[in-house]
């Protein structure tokens, strides 16, 4: 197994696009892999060939437009979340080759304002597609993108067999050449089912795959509260363009792709994660207050409680939304998939995760002095994390416990979503990637990548 390395450096910056580089042609075909969020998603009437609504991302009306166009249930027969608007489906944009769908996800006129309040948060892949095509990669012959429909399963037919159909695209499109992947975030869950349930087609098509911030042993401190009490996105004067925390939080409680981000229960964490619960207690009129400690093999009972009130209202109907123990079951089966996932011989594997970041591990609720009467009350509760070191999002430990036989394994000091536009990781994809040294002339005067020999 490779040693892992880290760069002590912090850059948040655009640049890394380098010199233009005419040998794109000559090289293996990249395809980009998004996360959760990750993917420009369109809901359009059924068997319609219409007008489409970008419902996520988008900055106007967009609480209203995801309520109405992205509130979901899950279906145990199917295995998919279905949106609760019957005659609508939601559509993952394929234009320019699928980059279109990871590039800037707000690609509206209302991209002017989001330039002015400098929202980077929507600016997705599109960094590291310019550095790219700076470097010599053509978009639709040796450079792609995977966008998919976030809220599903990482393992479900429509994303493995649209993989598989992107790799054979980038495949034949470089004249049979092997494909190179970089996938972020809960794109490398996605990419890990696809190896474990279709290896051979990995074999077949796979050259390296580059791995940037993967929660593959989970992502404990946000997701158990993302499922108690919401996500939001961004932060501060710009989470008001944004969807709501509690908004985003009726839609995680039936999304499988979250539950297959808890923490894994299997794995030897140097502490495991828990959530922490100052509950008062009442008996024979005397009132007490006590911590409660949940683990992950004990969380399921307080998401049980906790959720038992949830309801939505959808089209002035309240539909309750308690937490889903089938997908609970399922995403413990593709838990189990995943541990299963073996690189082909021939495959080179290297692993990006972020460090410095204070990252969410153990969340807590109520006080001792303000204890939580009721655990259906967490739920309108502010959480306190105690946190370690990540990403922000990630814990390392986590995005390092890949379980595969990486060439490398770096540490890179950055956020979560800035590793996307960070110019070490940038030098790192080029190294890999074994782009000609002419092609990548521009290096941050700050940034220096540690030797992981």
């Amino acid at each position: 197994m490779a040693p892992d390395s880290v760069c002590p450096c912090f850059m948040f910056g655009r640049g890394g696009a380098g010199a233009e580089d005419d040998g794109g042609e000559d090289r293996n075909p990249v395809v980009l892999v998004s996360g959760i969020g990750g993917s420009i998603l369109h809901s359009r009437k059924k068997n319609k060939k219409g007008f489409q609504t970008r419902v996520w991302v988008r900055m106007l009306l967009a609480d209203l437009e995801f309520k109405k166009k992205l509130w979901s249930l899950y279906n145990v027969d199917t295995g998919y979340t279905e949106q609760l608007e019957e005659d609508a489906e939601i559509l993952v944009p394929d234009d320019d080759y699928g980059l279109y769908a990871i590039d800037i996800l707000d690609p509206s006129l209302v991209v002017l304002f989001v330039k002015w309040i400098r929202l980077k948060e929507v600016y997705h892949f599109h960094d590291m597609i310019k550095m790219l095509v700076g470097v010599g990669y053509k978009k639709g012959s040796t450079l792609f993108g995977y966008g998919y429909d976030f809220r599903q399963s990482n393992r479900v037919d429509k994303h493995m067999e649209g993989f598989r159909a992107k790799l054979e695209t980038a495949y034949k499109a470089s004249g049979g050449r092997k494909v190179d992947i970089i996938s972020h975030s809960m794109g490398g869950l996605l990419v890990s089912c696809f190896l474990a349930l279709h290896s051979e087609a990995f074999a077949k098509y796979v050259n390296k795959w580059i791995c940037i911030a993967c929660p593959f042993q989970g992502a404990p401190g946000c997701i158990n509260d993302s499922l108690l009490t919401g996500l939001q996105f961004v932060e501060g004067f710009e989470s008001y363009f944004f969807v709501s925390r509690w908004t985003m939080h009726q839609l995680l409680v039936e999304c499988p792709s979250i539950y297959e981000m808890l923490a894994n229960p299997e794995f030897p964490w140097e502490q495991p994660p828990t959530v922490n619960v100052w509950q008062q207690e009442s008996e024979d009129d005397d009132n007490s207050v006590d911590l409660k400690t949940y683990g992950p093999c004990e969380i399921v009972d307080l998401f049980q409680s906790a959720l038992k009130n949830n309801e939505l209202n959808y089209d002035g109907k309240r539909l309750p939304l308690p937490f889903n123990i089938s997908i609970f079951q399922w995403a413990a089966e593709t838990r189990h998939i995943i541990n299963k996932a073996q690189l082909p011989s021939g495959v080179k594997f290297y692993n990006i995760y972020g460090t410095s970041f204070d990252t969410p591990f153990h969340v807590s609720y109520g006080s001792e002095t303000s204890p939580i009467q009721d655990l259906s009350d967490i739920c309108h509760t502010l959480p306190v994390y105690s946190c370690v070191d990540g990403d922000g999002t990630v814990p390392s430990e986590s995005a390092r416990a890949d379980a595969f036989d990486a060439e490398e394994r770096v540490g890179i000091a950055a956020g979560h979503r800035e590793l996307l536009c960070n110019d070490s990781v940038f030098e790192l994809i080029q190294n890999w990637l074994e782009v000609p040294t002419k092609a990548h002339k521009r290096r941050s005067r700050t940034s220096r990548v540690a030797d992981s020999a």
